[in-house]
């Protein structure tokens, strides 16, 4: 085991790239605020009650949409965004390029979410939080401009294993039962998930990074990553296995059938492009792939570099998520891999 990968080296590691996130913020984030200006911000913020407290969102409305829209019944659908980092860095304005594209060519209302991360809030928090959220936003669209029955989540890297577990606990909630077959309350207002959107997401903690393949000799992640966010976010390797963090890992054999339709992207040189592509057959044999994209020649977080290749997989989010919310949840998946 490396140093870093001590859960209180990690702790301490964790802490100190959120200090050094939040003194490059605004340097990090200016040449994404100006991207594709052709898509003006029209945004607000709201604050969402969680049992692990209050989590701040920006809210993006399509072109001129407001809450006046709701009593006319034009109320747009709306789509849950949760940004990347590790489980453990909070940029949410980094996926505010995504979040204009989203609005404006998928006609969502975009709730980009600033939800708990770790060490101070390690696993089981933020899938907790995130399924709070899903559910509070499906039932307060009402008072707040857009259709809370015409729902889609997902999210990029780290948000995308939180998409993914959002849905599944959507699913189990469903069904009456959790892994191990606890019983849950199926009273407890579970969403209707019309669609989940896992870009180059995590899905796999339990495998460490050191034993993972990229398909180029130097990827993005490195494993000394992988030991800081997560022994950061799942400090006893024990609880890695867990279907709520490792979805795509042998150990997790349960029955998908009925969760939500997926849209997964992976990238040709991640790190995490297998367990992505495991996780989309997975999908797959349960009837719920819409579509798995490999983006060719690209490396974890390339839209956050390359926003000509980012604008074409936004593209087919967006064409996606406007599908699925015209459709609305129980639609039939149809696949088309690429």
């Amino acid at each position: 085991m490396s140093l870093l990968a001590r859960p209180a080296m990690a702790s301490l590691a964790a802490r100190a790239l959120q200090r050094l996130t939040a003194l490059a913020g605004r340097r990090i984030a200016s040449p994404l605020l100006s991207r594709y200006p052709e898509y003006p911000r029209n945004t607000r913020e709201l604050t969402v009650p969680t049992s692990a407290g209050p989590a701040r969102a920006v809210v993006y409305l399509p072109g001129t949409a407001t809450v006046t829209d709701t009593a006319s019944g034009s109320a747009p659908p709306v789509h849950v965004n949760f940004h990347g980092g590790g489980y453990v860095l909070p940029p949410i304005e980094l996926d505010d390029p995504l979040c204009r594209f989203l609005a404006a060519e998928a006609g969502v209302a975009v709730v980009n979410v600033d939800y708990v991360v770790a060490p101070q809030h390690p696993f089981p928090a933020p899938p907790h939080q995130a399924y709070e959220i899903v559910r509070w936003v499906a039932g307060h669209g009402a008072e707040h401009g857009w259709d809370g029955d015409r729902l889609t989540v997902g999210g990029q890297s780290a948000g995308g294993g939180l998409a993914a577990a959002v849905a599944r606990q959507a699913l189990e909630a469903r069904q009456g039962r959790r892994a191990g077959g606890d019983a849950v309350n199926t009273n407890d207002g579970a969403p209707a998930i019309a669609l989940q959107v896992l870009h180059y997401p995590p899905l796999d903690l339990a495998t460490h990074a050191r034993d993972k393949r990229a398909a180029i000799a130097k990827p993005v992640l490195r494993p000394w990553m992988a030991d800081v966010f997560d022994s950061a976010y799942v400090p006893d390797p024990r609880r890695r296995t867990d279907r709520l963090v490792s979805p795509a890992h042998p150990s997790d054999t349960a029955d998908l059938t009925g969760i939500a339709p997926a849209f997964v992207v992976t990238a040709e040189h991640d790190l995490l492009r297998a367990e992505g592509v495991r996780y989309a057959e997975r999908l797959r044999e349960a009837g719920a792939l819409l579509d798995h994209y490999d983006v060719p020649g690209v490396d974890h977080g390339y839209d956050q570099r390359d926003a000509e290749t980012a604008r074409g997989v936004y593209a087919l989010i967006a064409a996606h998520v406007r599908r699925a919310t015209i459709a609305g949840p129980g639609n039939t998946p149809r696949e088309n891999q690429s």
